[in-house]
This record gives structure tokens, C-alpha cells and sequence, in this order.
């Protein structure tokens, strides 16, 4: 079960790499590229419709509204663009990861928090 769930994550994963490379993808016509940022921008974005915090309801819509916009797109995109972007998501899979880059980017957030927990600190 838990073998399942990992493979179907990593599928989903792949699934959203190529969402977000048709969007990008000028052979897609205009209003598909749309859609396609908009469900790739809502599965990796923190703010959901439904906040996860609300039991059972608040993953119901991740588990649910992802994968539907993912399997709309993916019928509406040309099946040769999608192939082609298919393979250049498997490339990029391969490639190293860069951690500095990553950890750049912990760091400004860091200093993002402290820099904001410091200007709240002012009013109270």
C-alpha cells in the first residue's frame, strides 16, 4: 500500500513537471497554456480552497482537484506537445540537484521571517 502511494506521488510529480512545461510551450494553444499554469501554480502552491487544517475535508480537495485539472489539461494539450514535454520531464528528472541554489533560497526566507517577525514586534 504504502509502495502504491509512493509510485502514484511520483507519477503525480511527473504529471505536474509536464503540466508546467506545456504551459510554457507557445505550440499549446493560449487558453490550455492558462489552465495549465493555473492547476500546476494551485498544486504547488501553500494556499488551498479548502485550508489542510479542516480534517479530512482540507486534503479531500488536493486529492481530488489536482489530479482533475492535471487530466483535463493533459486531454486538451496536443498529443505530440505533450509527448515531446513528457521526455524533456524525464530529462530534467535525471538531472544533479543544485543545493546551493536551495539553500539561497531557505536562507532568504529565513531572513524574510526575521526581518517580518521584527516589524511585528514594533506594534506589540
Amino acid at each position: 500500500m504504502l509502495n502504491r502511494m509512493k509510485q502514484e506521488a511520483r507519477r503525480l510529480k511527473s504529471q505536474l513537471m509536464t503540466l508546467y512545461l506545456c504551459a510554457k510551450d507557445p505550440r499549446v494553444p493560449a487558453g490550455v497554456r492558462l489552465f495549465a499554469l493555473l492547476v500546476a501554480a494551485y498544486a504547488f502552491s501553500p494556499i488551498d480552497l479548502i485550508p489542510d487544517f479542516i480534517p479530512v475535508l482540507g486534503y479531500l480537495d488536493d486529492l481530488i482537484l489536482v489530479p482533475l485539472g492535471i487530466m483535463l489539461v493533459l486531454r486538451w494539450i496536443p498529443k505530440h506537445v505533450l509527448e515531446d514535454n513528457r521526455r524533456r520531464a524525464e530529462e530534467l528528472k535525471n538531472r544533479p540537484t543544485n543545493w546551493i541554489t536551495g539553500a539561497l533560497f531557505i536562507l532568504v526566507w529565513i531572513f524574510l521571517a526575521f526581518w517580518f517577525f521584527r516589524w511585528l514586534l514594533r506594534f506589540f
